[in-house]
């Protein structure tokens, strides 16, 4: 069994508030360690326990073994909670966990193509048995759509030359390995940049990941959905490792926080807004510095947490 640590672990758990006989959802398993930790504080509560990538859910599964009668496993797309929930026959919930970064396996088993360190067929599927794969982005988009997803996805500021470094190697051959692209990213970029402290292909990668998993529209539908079935006092806590992602989880709960739109010089409000979330914590929760020195995959990571009122 790979090695695991959950980020933020005990933060998360702890800002969630379980009630043992409350409805959690833990929208991405990966390897079962925060699901593991809510598990073990129900007694006739439930854990709705959801993860694309069934090698994830087999793993957690046996990771898990004692805690099966609280959880119920669920081979699935999180953008899809709405319709899980109501085939479980389930309402309303009492906390939601959402640990949007990609799970230790899918980067150290090099096969998923995941990483810019290892050699790997280009893949970056969360669900392989579904979907387009990096390959297809990298060799049959556009050189406008590669750019706009390098820059719109990876913020890299590289990328209207990386796209075009793409668009002039696939002329004689398809990039057919994450390590051959991590190298027409680096011909791309001027000397200055490969002398930085990050890894030069780390936005890319970043970027095509999120293109080939629909990520950040699935995470703004999942939100909402996750929003709309909290009980009242219930919990959301939200894992994010790159700002974009952040934004998301900030804006979705700001909105439900402090959406009013009357101008600022009314008594009252005039527009019908009722706030339904309220920020548990101002500024997102970041590792402490002995997590980070036993976790540096931690280091970006930021919890937001949120309440239903």
């Amino acid at each position: 069994m790979p090695e695991h640590k959950s980020v933020l672990l005990t933060e998360s758990i702890s800002n969630l508030n379980i009630c043992p006989t409350g409805v959690y959802v833990d929208g991405t398993l990966g390897l079962g360690g925060h699901s593991g930790e809510i598990a073990r504080r129900l007694t006739t509560g439930r854990l709705v326990a959801i993860d694309r990538d069934e090698t994830a859910i087999a793993r957690s599964r046996e990771r898990l073994r004692g805690l099966e009668d609280r959880i119920t496993f669920v081979h699935g797309n999180f953008r899809d909670l709405g319709n899980i929930l109501d085939k479980l026959g389930i309402g309303k919930i009492n906390g939601a966990l959402f640990d949007l970064g990609v799970s230790s396996p899918q980067l150290d088993e090099a096969e998923r193509g995941f990483s810019y360190m290892a050699d790997a067929p280009l893949d970056m599927r969360m669900d392989r048995s579904e979907g387009i794969s990096a390959w297809v982005v990298v060799n049959r988009w556009s050189e406008e759509q590669l750019k706009r997803v390098l820059w719109d996805y990876g913020e890299e500021r590289y990328a209207p030359q990386i796209a075009a470094a793409i668009v002039r190697y696939r002329r004689g051959k398809a990039v057919e390995s994450t390590l051959e692209l991590v190298d027409i990213i680096r011909s791309a970029m001027p000397a200055a940049a490969l002398r930085e402290k990050q890894h030069p292909a780390k936005r890319s990668f970043q970027a095509l990941r999120i293109a080939v998993n629909d990520e950040l529209d699935a995470e703004r539908e999942m939100l909402e959905e996750a929003m709309d079935r909290l009980e009242a006092g219930g919990r959301l806590c939200v894992i994010t490792f790159h700002s974009l992602e952040d934004r998301i989880a900030k804006a979705a709960i700001r909105a439900r926080e402090n959406g009013c739109t009357c101008p600022r010089d009314f008594p009252v409000c005039k527009c019908g807004f009722v706030q339904t979330m309220r920020s548990v914590t101002r500024k997102p929760i970041v590792a402490s510095a002995q997590e980070l020195n036993d976790n540096p995959r931690a280091r970006s990571a930021h919890l937001r947490v949120a309440e239903r009122v």
